[in-house]
């Protein structure tokens, strides 16, 4: 009689569900919400499922767009040894992070200016409409 004894762990391979749902994480919220579209498009119980999902599982409403996701400048906190990289790395990472912000700051000043002569606009238009209707 012979006895199977094994100390091997098996590991489930991940189902196509968590492969999905692996995926869409990696793709962001516009993914979670497009394939929450595409199910109420082929039938309405898969789209509400997925939408009850999102809720349940705090994708929708959570700050990040996905749990899994990290940001994008996460730099790596070990050092590779060469203390040249490592002082040229940190340089640079800095040099992208001052440039991101001048760029959010030249884009909010846009952003500003755009709205400032729309709005300068509308009231020019306005006046222009008033003084039509007072010497009518």
């Amino acid at each position: 009689m012979t006895t199977l004894t094994s100390n091997t762990v098996y590991r489930a391979r991940p189902g196509w569900l968590a492969r999905a749902e692996g995926w869409l994480d990696d793709k962001g919220k516009g993914a979670w919400i497009a394939a929450m579209i595409l199910g109420f498009v082929v039938f309405w119980p898969i789209g509400l499922a997925l939408l009850a999902y999102m809720i349940w599982s705090n994708r929708m409403f959570s700050s990040k767009s996905c749990a899994r996701r990290s940001p994008r400048f996460a730099a790596p906190s070990r050092s590779t040894g060469n203390a040249a990289f490592d002082a040229y790395k940190e340089d640079t990472l800095r040099r992208l992070e001052e440039e991101q912000h001048n760029f959010e700051a030249f884009l909010k000043r846009l952003r500003e200016a755009k709205d400032k002569a729309e709005f300068d606009q509308f009231m020019d238009e306005r006046a222009k409409r008033s003084d039509a209707d007072a010497e009518a």
